[in-house]
């Protein structure tokens, strides 16, 4: 069973910057599609960032040019850099993997901005 934990989230002001990281149990990030997704109080869990096995990135427009996904293989860790954040980047941020169909999640960390 693969095991995701997400990792450093936490309170920034707007305009600031933070990275997550997601370690993975197995290394899988190099064999499979991997993303980061969110969820605002109240609001429905959205794609934020996907890379590809092949490293491929797509990116949520709200997003585009702010964050950047990557991955260390030989860490078995996903990262979602996050830059010129906002309030309304406010959520609740999970990694993921599809394997074979499955999807797989971690239990999220939250991300805060605010003044």
């Amino acid at each position: 069973q693969v095991q995701l934990v997400e990792s450093g989230g936490g309170l920034v002001q707007p305009g600031g910057s933070l990275t997550l990281a997601c370690a993975a149990s197995e290394r899988i990030f190099r064999f499979y599609a991997c993303g980061w997704y969110r969820q605002a109080p109240g609001k429905q869990r959205e794609f934020v960032a996907l890379m590809s096995s092949g490293g491929n990135t797509n990116y949520a427009d709200s997003v585009k040019g702010r964050f950047t996904i990557s991955r260390d293989n030989a860490k078995n860790t996903l990262y979602l850099q996050m830059n010129s954040l906002k309030p309304e980047d406010t959520a609740v941020y999970y990694c993921n993997v599809a394997i074979l169909g499955t999807n797989y999640w971690g239990k999220g960390t939250l991300v805060t901005i605010s003044s």
